[in-house]
């Protein structure tokens, strides 16, 4: 699975890890995230995440 980075403050969001802290699973794609998410560092939408190169 492809991970994702904030592109506002550079968190990387990875699949294998999840956001535990906010309710997200280890293994939940980042196209599976809920719409409410937020990035857990800045609290931009998945709109601001780039895939990782």
């Amino acid at each position: 699975m492809k991970k994702y980075v904030c592109d506002v403050c550079g968190y990387v969001y990875d699949p294998a890890v999840g956001d535990s802290d906010n309710g997200i699973e280890p293994g939940t794609p980042f196209e599976n995230l809920p719409e409410s998410w937020v990035c857990p560092l800045c609290a931009v939408g998945t709109e601001n995440f780039s895939v990782e190169e």
